[in-house]
């Protein structure tokens, strides 16, 4: 495998140092999470497939596609309105609380010139992934009211996008999983 290149976004290089030099552990995850990265980038990458991708990644925007099947889900099924708008509570709750992590991590995008992001983000911040953590509690507290199975293959999907877009690293989407069950899983 070839050397990294170097990330053009000098606070993603930063970034990028400073987990490569956090120790022992934090350099093979960070290189982990570099080769992952570049793989599903690079020969993981369909680029018919790149504005389907595209489209399913941005409804996940600030948990949009979640909330809104949520408030779906709460007009339509009456006897269980106020499980769904439970859930939808959950998910915004944990994109909010996502976004605070960020705040706090500040761990920069992926910037690789060799590999430029094919979609844009709201912000620069990375780390934990928004759309990971909402996908995944959405999957969580919708989950006893639509089929468990779909839920989670499409909070996969959403987490994977991310990646294939060039917006995050695995590590990113990992923590974002972990984040959306646990607080899933803390409303249920």
């Amino acid at each position: 495998m070839s050397a990294p290149a170097a990330p053009m976004d000098h606070g993603a290089r930063r970034s990028l140092r400073r987990r490569l030099a956090a120790g022992p552990l934090g350099r093979r995850v960070a290189l982990a999470d570099l080769r992952l990265y570049r793989l599903v980038r690079s020969t993981g990458h369909v680029p018919a497939l790149t504005p389907a991708i595209r489209a399913f990644s941005r409804s996940g925007e600030h948990a949009g596609v979640w909330l809104a099947i949520g408030a779906a889900g709460a007009l339509v099924d009456r006897p269980r309105r106020a499980r769904w708008w439970r859930g939808a509570l959950v998910v915004g709750a944990t994109y909010l609380l996502n976004t605070a992590i960020k705040g706090v991590v500040r761990r920069r995008r992926p910037a690789l010139e060799d590999l430029p992001a094919l979609i844009a983000t709201p912000t620069e911040l990375s780390f934990p992934s928004a759309h990971a953590s909402s996908s995944f509690a959405a999957a969580r507290v919708y989950g006893g009211l639509l089929p468990r199975g779909p839920l989670l293959a499409a909070a996969a999907v959403m987490g994977w996008s991310r990646v294939y877009l060039g917006v995050h690293y695995p590590s990113d989407i990992a923590a974002g999983a972990l984040l959306g069950t646990a607080m899933g899983s803390l409303a249920r």
